[in-house]
Formats: C-alpha cells, structure tokens, sequence
C-alpha cells in the first residue's frame, strides 16, 4: 500500500512544487498521474521513490515511513520499485544484456539466476534477439524498451514510470503503455505519469490530476 497524507514539497528559492497532497492507493492498482508541464507530476513520483524527501507531511510504503527512514535504509526500500524516467541513463558502453545486468549485480544476485532473469525481462519487451548489441544502435522506442526491462528485471512490486512515451511517436508509445497494462495485469502496482491524458485512458487506470501542485478535485 501507498499512502500520502498532506504532503508538499517546497525547493529552494520558495517555490512550492506540491502542496497538500493526500491519497491511497492499494497494492496491484494501475493509476495515472496526470497535469501541465510544471504540474508536480515528476516531483511526486521522486518523493514515491525517496529520491527526494517531502519537506511536510508522510508518506507510508508498505507500512514504512519513507519521510523518516535512516538514509541506509533508502536502497533497501527501494528495491521494490522499478524506475523508467525520462532520462534513460543508459550505459551506452555496455550491452542490453549487461544494462540489463546491473540491477542485480548491485544487488548480489547468483549469477546463473540474473543471466535467467536478464532474458525474460528482455523476452517480455521483444528485445532479447539484440542482447548483445549496444544501445546506441537502437532506435529510441527499443530504448525505452531496454529501459522498461532494466526496471522490471528485479521483479518488483511497484513500477514507477514518468513520461515513459514523451519522445515516442504513436504507435512505439501505445505499445509501451500495453507493456504497463500487462505489468499491472499480473499484481504489479503501476503509476504512470504523463500529460498525455488520451493515451492514459485507453489503460482504463485510477486517474489523478495535478493542477499547480495540488490534486485537482
């Protein structure tokens, strides 16, 4: 479970990002966050993830109160999240395979049990014939792609995705939203956020709407 109560986040210089955001949401839910460029969307994921910490209010995963938690024990809470955000941070040196790789090298897997899991991952989002290719050579859905595989190849329990198809054209990125949807289909809980409220909607998720900040009634 993910629960928010009355948090805002405020940056240096005085700007209030979020303001008073409170809500629930139950494990295995699909949920949009939508709004304007500016809207807060980004921020609230990152405080979901304890990327960054909320300067009022709580926020409880899975009965853990991220805003107070020691910051060693921040990697641990977060591996059970799967990240896909904007900046790809791809290792442009390294294989698919290895980019792949990484997640569970760093956190001590066998290494019989990663290469297994590195190719599922790779099998679930068609990518596991270009294995030994280098990102560079992939065109920008297939990245995206790569990106999704790296996230989920832990297994996790939440994915977080924000703006996955901002740079995608229509049919690279009505096929990565079908990736979440099956995602969510068997118990993963997913936050999407995007400004693209018409391709949101085709996954039929729980909608919710910043407006400067502040979730939109």
């Amino acid at each position: 479970m993910i629960s928010l109560s009355q948090v805002c986040k405020r940056y240096p210089g005085g700007y209030d990002a979020l303001k008073n955001i409170s809500f629930t949401m139950q494990h295995g839910e699909l949920v949009a966050v939508t709004g304007h460029s500016g809207a807060g969307k980004s921020t609230l994921l990152k405080l979901i993830a304890a990327i960054e910490r909320p300067t009022r209010g709580s926020i409880i995963i899975n009965g853990q109160n991220t805003s107070s938690l020691r910051t060693a024990a921040i990697p641990y809470l977060r591996r059970n999240f799967g990240l896909v955000f904007q900046d790809h941070k791809l290792l442009f040196e390294r294989t698919v395979f290895e980019n792949v790789l990484l997640p569970l090298q760093i956190t001590g897997f066998e290494r019989r049990e990663s290469a297994k899991r590195v190719r599922a991952a790779l099998d679930k989002v068609g990518l596991l014939d270009k294995e030994k290719t280098l990102p560079i050579t992939l065109s920008g859905g297939e990245q995206q792609r790569l990106c999704i595989a790296r996230a989920i190849v832990s297994r996790p329990a939440i994915l977080l995705a924000d703006e996955p198809t901002g740079n995608l054209d229509a049919a690279y990125a009505s096929d990565i939203m079908e990736l979440f949807k099956s995602f969510n289909q068997v118990g993963v809980t997913v936050i999407i956020a995007s400004h693209d409220e018409a391709m949101l909607k085709r996954l039929n998720p729980r909608l919710l709407k910043l407006n400067c900040g502040e979730l939109a009634s």
